[in-house]
Protein backbone atom coordinates (compact mmCIF):
# COMPACT_ATOMS: atom_id res chain seq x y z
CA UNK A 1 0.00 0.00 0.00
CA UNK A 2 1.25 3.51 -0.87
CA UNK A 3 1.00 5.99 1.98
CA UNK A 4 -0.87 9.20 1.12
CA UNK A 5 -0.85 12.73 2.49
CA UNK A 6 -3.72 14.96 1.27
CA UNK A 7 -4.27 12.49 -1.54
CA UNK A 8 -0.66 12.54 -2.76
CA UNK A 9 1.93 9.76 -2.41
CA UNK A 10 4.45 10.15 0.39
CA UNK A 11 7.93 8.93 -0.66
CA UNK A 12 9.59 6.26 1.46
CA UNK A 13 13.25 6.21 2.36
CA UNK A 14 13.55 2.67 0.88
CA UNK A 15 15.76 1.36 3.72
CA UNK A 16 14.09 1.20 7.13
CA UNK A 17 15.91 2.68 10.13
CA UNK A 18 15.87 0.82 13.43
CA UNK A 19 15.61 3.09 16.47
CA UNK A 20 18.07 1.03 18.52
CA UNK A 21 21.29 -0.95 18.08
CA UNK A 22 23.03 1.64 15.89
CA UNK A 23 26.34 3.44 16.13
CA UNK A 24 25.47 7.09 15.45
CA UNK A 25 27.74 10.06 14.73
CA UNK A 26 26.11 13.45 15.37
CA UNK A 27 28.41 16.40 14.62
CA UNK A 28 26.75 19.47 16.09
CA UNK A 29 25.37 17.73 19.18
CA UNK A 30 26.76 19.78 22.06
CA UNK A 31 23.66 21.97 22.43
CA UNK A 32 20.06 22.38 21.34
CA UNK A 33 18.31 19.78 19.22
CA UNK A 34 21.54 17.89 18.51
CA UNK A 35 22.36 17.34 22.15
CA UNK A 36 18.81 16.39 23.14
CA UNK A 37 18.56 13.96 20.21
CA UNK A 38 21.95 12.43 21.07
CA UNK A 39 20.87 11.78 24.66
CA UNK A 40 17.50 10.36 23.59
CA UNK A 41 19.10 7.98 21.08
CA UNK A 42 21.74 6.94 23.62
CA UNK A 43 18.99 6.09 26.10
CA UNK A 44 17.41 3.81 23.49
CA UNK A 45 20.41 1.52 23.26
CA UNK A 46 22.47 3.18 20.54
CA UNK A 47 26.18 3.91 20.65
CA UNK A 48 26.28 7.68 20.21
CA UNK A 49 29.27 9.77 19.12
CA UNK A 50 28.87 13.53 19.41
CA UNK A 51 30.95 16.18 17.71
CA UNK A 52 31.37 19.90 18.27
CA UNK A 53 33.84 22.76 18.34
CA UNK A 54 33.77 23.43 22.10
CA UNK A 55 35.68 20.81 24.07
CA UNK A 56 34.18 21.94 27.38
CA UNK A 57 30.69 21.09 26.10
CA UNK A 58 31.90 17.75 24.76
CA UNK A 59 33.41 16.97 28.15
CA UNK A 60 30.18 18.00 29.86
CA UNK A 61 27.92 15.74 27.78
CA UNK A 62 30.23 12.72 27.95
CA UNK A 63 30.59 13.11 31.73
CA UNK A 64 26.83 13.47 32.21
CA UNK A 65 26.04 10.50 29.96
CA UNK A 66 28.64 7.73 30.29
CA UNK A 67 28.94 5.77 27.07
CA UNK A 68 28.56 8.79 24.78
CA UNK A 69 31.82 9.51 22.93
CA UNK A 70 33.01 13.01 22.04
CA UNK A 71 35.16 14.37 19.19
CA UNK A 72 36.15 17.95 18.60
CA UNK A 73 35.20 18.91 15.04
CA UNK A 74 34.69 22.19 13.20
CA UNK A 75 32.09 21.47 10.53
CA UNK A 76 32.96 24.72 8.75
CA UNK A 77 36.52 23.44 8.14
CA UNK A 78 36.81 20.91 5.29
CA UNK A 79 40.17 19.58 6.47
CA UNK A 80 38.85 19.06 10.00
CA UNK A 81 35.81 17.23 8.64
CA UNK A 82 38.02 14.89 6.62
CA UNK A 83 40.46 14.22 9.48
CA UNK A 84 37.88 13.69 12.22
CA UNK A 85 35.65 11.57 10.00
CA UNK A 86 38.57 9.22 9.31
CA UNK A 87 39.21 8.96 13.06
CA UNK A 88 35.57 8.24 13.86
CA UNK A 89 35.38 5.50 11.22
CA UNK A 90 38.69 3.98 12.34
CA UNK A 91 37.81 4.01 16.04
CA UNK A 92 34.11 3.14 15.61
CA UNK A 93 33.95 0.90 12.51
CA UNK A 94 30.35 -0.04 13.30
CA UNK A 95 29.16 3.52 12.71
CA UNK A 96 26.09 3.22 10.49
CA UNK A 97 24.16 6.45 11.08
CA UNK A 98 25.33 9.97 10.24
CA UNK A 99 23.38 12.99 11.50
CA UNK A 100 25.01 16.19 10.14
CA UNK A 101 23.36 18.41 12.74
CA UNK A 102 25.53 21.54 13.02
CA UNK A 103 23.88 24.71 11.80
CA UNK A 104 23.71 28.45 12.41
CA UNK A 105 20.82 30.86 11.98
CA UNK A 106 21.36 34.61 11.85
CA UNK A 107 19.26 37.58 10.80
CA UNK A 108 20.44 39.44 7.70
CA UNK A 109 19.73 42.80 6.09
CA UNK A 110 19.74 42.24 2.34
CA UNK A 111 19.30 45.94 1.56
CA UNK A 112 23.02 46.43 2.29
CA UNK A 113 25.65 43.99 0.95
CA UNK A 114 28.13 45.10 3.58
CA UNK A 115 25.64 44.01 6.24
CA UNK A 116 24.80 40.54 4.91
CA UNK A 117 27.44 39.06 2.62
CA UNK A 118 29.89 37.75 5.23
CA UNK A 119 27.04 36.37 7.32
CA UNK A 120 25.46 34.68 4.29
CA UNK A 121 28.75 33.05 3.30
CA UNK A 122 29.27 31.74 6.84
CA UNK A 123 25.76 30.25 6.93
CA UNK A 124 26.27 28.49 3.59
CA UNK A 125 29.65 27.14 4.75
CA UNK A 126 28.15 25.67 7.92
CA UNK A 127 24.61 24.68 6.95
CA UNK A 128 25.13 23.40 3.42
CA UNK A 129 28.78 22.70 2.70
CA UNK A 130 29.23 21.15 6.14
CA UNK A 131 26.63 18.41 5.60
CA UNK A 132 27.78 17.85 2.00
CA UNK A 133 31.38 17.35 3.15
CA UNK A 134 30.32 15.09 6.03
CA UNK A 135 28.25 12.91 3.73
CA UNK A 136 31.16 12.74 1.29
CA UNK A 137 33.42 11.63 4.14
CA UNK A 138 31.06 8.87 5.30
CA UNK A 139 29.07 7.58 2.33
CA UNK A 140 31.61 4.98 1.17
CA UNK A 141 31.87 3.55 4.68
CA UNK A 142 28.10 3.62 5.19
CA UNK A 143 27.64 1.55 2.04
CA UNK A 144 29.67 -1.22 3.68
CA UNK A 145 27.20 -1.45 6.56
CA UNK A 146 24.21 -3.79 6.15
CA UNK A 147 21.73 -1.13 7.33
CA UNK A 148 22.81 2.51 7.30
CA UNK A 149 21.15 5.92 7.47
CA UNK A 150 21.94 9.50 6.61
CA UNK A 151 19.64 11.55 8.83
CA UNK A 152 19.55 15.10 7.46
CA UNK A 153 18.12 18.13 9.25
CA UNK A 154 16.27 20.77 7.27
CA UNK A 155 13.56 23.09 8.64
CA UNK A 156 9.98 24.19 8.19
CA UNK A 157 11.61 27.30 6.73
CA UNK A 158 12.67 25.18 3.75
CA UNK A 159 9.02 25.47 2.67
CA UNK A 160 7.93 28.89 3.97
CA UNK A 161 10.38 31.83 4.28
CA UNK A 162 11.11 33.85 7.38
CA UNK A 163 11.95 37.33 6.12
CA UNK A 164 14.69 37.94 8.68
CA UNK A 165 16.79 34.89 7.68
CA UNK A 166 17.05 34.58 3.87
CA UNK A 167 20.24 32.52 3.70
CA UNK A 168 19.20 30.16 6.49
CA UNK A 169 15.91 29.54 4.63
CA UNK A 170 17.81 28.89 1.40
CA UNK A 171 20.29 26.45 2.96
CA UNK A 172 17.47 24.46 4.54
CA UNK A 173 15.59 24.35 1.24
CA UNK A 174 18.81 23.04 -0.32
CA UNK A 175 19.14 20.37 2.39
CA UNK A 176 15.57 19.27 1.66
CA UNK A 177 16.22 18.87 -2.06
CA UNK A 178 19.63 17.32 -1.43
CA UNK A 179 17.93 14.72 0.76
CA UNK A 180 15.33 14.00 -1.90
CA UNK A 181 18.00 13.63 -4.57
CA UNK A 182 20.59 11.49 -2.80
CA UNK A 183 17.80 9.21 -1.59
CA UNK A 184 17.12 8.45 -5.26
CA UNK A 185 20.81 7.91 -6.04
CA UNK A 186 21.28 5.59 -3.05
CA UNK A 187 18.22 3.51 -3.85
CA UNK A 188 19.30 -0.10 -4.12
CA UNK A 189 22.14 0.34 -1.62
CA UNK A 190 22.07 -0.33 2.11
CA UNK A 191 21.92 3.42 2.85
CA UNK A 192 18.62 5.17 3.47
CA UNK A 193 18.08 8.91 3.73
CA UNK A 194 15.64 10.39 6.23
CA UNK A 195 15.03 14.12 6.65
CA UNK A 196 14.00 15.75 9.92
CA UNK A 197 12.26 19.09 9.37
CA UNK A 198 11.95 20.95 12.69
CA UNK A 199 9.59 23.85 13.34
CA UNK A 200 10.75 26.66 15.63
CA UNK A 201 12.09 24.84 18.70
CA UNK A 202 12.94 26.42 22.06
CA UNK A 203 16.74 26.49 21.75
CA UNK A 204 19.40 29.20 21.57
CA UNK A 205 19.69 28.94 17.78
CA UNK A 206 18.72 32.64 17.59
CA UNK A 207 18.51 35.29 20.33
CA UNK A 208 15.18 35.07 22.09
CA UNK A 209 14.13 31.82 20.44
CA UNK A 210 14.31 29.79 23.64
CA UNK A 211 11.75 32.08 25.27
CA UNK A 212 9.54 32.51 22.20
CA UNK A 213 5.89 31.55 22.79
CA UNK A 214 5.69 30.10 19.27
CA UNK A 215 8.67 27.76 19.76
CA UNK A 216 7.99 24.08 20.46
CA UNK A 217 9.50 22.87 23.76
CA UNK A 218 12.73 21.01 23.04
CA UNK A 219 11.83 17.92 25.06
CA UNK A 220 8.46 17.65 23.30
CA UNK A 221 10.07 17.98 19.87
CA UNK A 222 12.69 15.30 20.47
CA UNK A 223 10.16 12.92 22.04
CA UNK A 224 7.89 13.27 19.00
CA UNK A 225 10.81 12.80 16.58
CA UNK A 226 11.95 9.62 18.33
CA UNK A 227 8.38 8.29 18.42
CA UNK A 228 7.99 8.96 14.69
CA UNK A 229 11.32 7.28 13.89
CA UNK A 230 10.14 4.23 15.83
CA UNK A 231 6.62 4.16 14.35
CA UNK A 232 7.62 4.97 10.74
CA UNK A 233 11.09 3.51 10.18
CA UNK A 234 10.80 3.76 6.39
CA UNK A 235 9.48 7.35 6.23
CA UNK A 236 11.42 9.76 4.05
CA UNK A 237 10.54 12.73 6.24
CA UNK A 238 10.10 13.06 9.99
CA UNK A 239 7.46 15.75 10.45
CA UNK A 240 6.15 16.65 13.89
CA UNK A 241 2.62 18.01 13.88
CA UNK A 242 3.76 21.59 14.53
CA UNK A 243 5.80 21.78 11.31
CA UNK A 244 3.08 20.47 8.98
CA UNK A 245 1.38 23.86 8.43
CA UNK A 246 4.69 25.11 7.01
CA UNK A 247 5.71 21.96 5.13
CA UNK A 248 2.35 21.62 3.35
CA UNK A 249 1.31 25.28 3.06
CA UNK A 250 1.72 25.45 -0.71
CA UNK A 251 0.16 22.05 -1.26
CA UNK A 252 -2.90 23.10 0.74
CA UNK A 253 -3.23 26.40 -1.15
CA UNK A 254 -2.38 28.36 2.02
CA UNK A 255 1.12 29.57 1.19
CA UNK A 256 0.47 33.33 1.22
CA UNK A 257 -1.52 33.15 4.43
CA UNK A 258 1.10 31.04 6.20
CA UNK A 259 3.94 33.35 5.05
CA UNK A 260 2.01 36.34 6.36
CA UNK A 261 1.18 34.70 9.67
CA UNK A 262 4.72 33.41 10.21
CA UNK A 263 6.30 36.80 9.61
CA UNK A 264 3.80 38.70 11.74
CA UNK A 265 4.65 36.37 14.64
CA UNK A 266 8.43 36.57 14.09
CA UNK A 267 10.11 38.34 17.04
CA UNK A 268 13.14 39.18 14.83
CA UNK A 269 11.30 41.18 12.20
CA UNK A 270 12.06 44.87 11.96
Amino acid sequence: MIALWNGRPVPHRLVAMDITGNTIFIPGATSGIGRALAVALHERGNVVIVGGRRTELLDEITAAHPGIHGYRIDTADPDDIADVSRRVIAEHPDVNVLVPMAGIMQAEDWTDPAAFLATAERIVETNLLGPIRLIAAFVTHLRTRPDATILTVSSGLASVPLAATPTYNATKAAIHMLSESIRLQLAGTSVGVTEIAPPAVATNLMPGQKESPIAMPLADFVAEVVALLQAQPDAAEVLVEKVKPLRFAEQRGEYAQVVDRLNRLDPHRS
